[in-house]
C-alpha cells in the first residue's frame, strides 16, 4: 500500500469512529486494496463499514458529508464506500441490504444513497452481495474483527445466479460498433475473467491475475482469438491499447454461454 493510500485510509477510519462511536463495528478495505492489487492513478478506493445497528437518517447524511471528496480528498480517482449493519453483512444474504452508498471523487460522479431503494434498479443491484462476497475471502482490516469473521460468503447457487446477472447487466450496455479501442473494455473482459475464475475454482483473484489464470487453463474458452484479447486486456491496465468494445462484449458472451445462462442479444448504439 502507498503512503498517500495509507494516510488516507487512516484518516477515513478516524473520522468514521469519531462520528459512529461504538456503533462502528468495523471498517475494511475491499476491491483492488483487500486483493493486493491497487494501481496508483488507476484503481479506486473500495472501503466497506459493518455498524452494530441501522443508521439515523442524520448520522448517514454526516457520514456523507465528512468523507466526501470536498471534506476528505480522496488520492485516488475516487472513493466507493458502502455501509452495512452487522447482520447483514454476517448473513450471506444475496441482497443488496446497504446502509449507505457513497461515490466520491476527483475522478468519478458524487452519488449518495441511502438504502437499496435509493439506487436504480438498472445501474444493478448485485454488486453487493458480490463485494461481501469478497470481502469475506480478502477483505483488509481496518479496525474491528477479521474480514472473515465480519462477512460471511454467499450460498453456492447465489453466487452463481449473481455472478450471471452482472456478465448480462454488462451485456446490455450499449457499444459502439467497429474495430475501434474502447477505454474500459480491458476490465469488462478481466472481470468475465474473475467471475470464471470464481466459479471454476472457488477464488476471487486480481482482474490480471483471473486472466492468467484462465489463459493458464487453457479450457473451452481459450484459443488464439480469446488468448489475444486478454493478454491486450492485461497490457491495457498499464497502458497498452485497449480491446474494441464488440470484442470485449463477444467475449463475455462466451463466458456467459459456457456458464449455461441464457446470453442475452447484442446491444449497439450509433457511431
Amino acid at each position: 500500500m502507498d503512503e498517500p493510500l495509507r494516510r488516507y485510509l487512516t484518516e477515513l477510519v478516524a473520522v468514521c469512529a469519531d462520528l459512529l462511536g461504538a456503533g462502528l463495528h468495523g471498517s475494511y478495505a475491499a476491491g483492488s486494496v483487500g486483493l493486493g492489487a491497487y494501481q496508483p492513478g488507476r484503481s479506486d478506493v473500495d472501503v466497506a463499514l459493518v455498524c452494530a445497528d441501522r443508521l439515523d437518517r442524520a448520522v448517514a447524511g454526516e457520514l456523507v458529508a465528512r468523507l466526501r471528496h470536498e471534506a476528505l480528498p480522496c488520492p485516488a480517482r475516487g472513493l466507493e464506500l458502502v455501509v452495512y449493519r452487522r447482520e447483514v453483512a454476517r448473513s450471506g444474504t444475496p441482497e443488496p441490504g446497504f446502509e449507505v452508498e457513497l461515490n466520491t471523487g476527483a475522478g468519478m460522479d458524487f452519488r449518495a444513497s441511502y438504502g437499496p431503494a435509493d439506487r436504480p434498479a438498472a445501474d444493478g443491484l448485485f454488486w453487493y452481495a458480490l463485494d461481501r462476497s469478497i470481502l469475506h475471502q480478502s477483505g483488509r482490516t481496518l479496525s474491528g474483527p477479521p474480514a472473515a469473521e465480519a462477512f460471511a460468503d454467499l450460498a453456492p447457487d447465489d453466487l452463481r445466479r449473481l455472478i450471471g446477472e452482472a456478465l448480462r447487466w454488462w451485456l446490455a450496455l450499449p457499444v459502439p460498433p467497429g474495430e475501434v479501442p474502447a477505454p474500459g473494455a480491458e476490465d469488462a473482459v478481466l472481470g468475465a475473467c474473475r467471475s470464471w475464475v470464481r466459479l471454476r475454482h472457488g477464488v476471487w483473484l486480481p482482474k490480471v491475475a483471473a486472466g492468467r489464470r484462465l489463459l493458464a487453463d487453457a479450457g473451452p474458452l481459450v484459443d488464439a482469438t480469446s488468448t489475444d484479447l486478454v493478454e491486450r486486456s492485461i497490457a491495457a491496465r498499464t497502458g497498452g491499447t485497449p480491446p474494441t468494445g464488440p470484442s470485449a462484449r463477444e467475449f463475455q458472451r462466451r463466458v456467459l454461454a459456457a456458464l449455461g445462462d441464457p446470453v442475452p442479444p447484442a446491444a449497439h448504439r450509433p457511431a
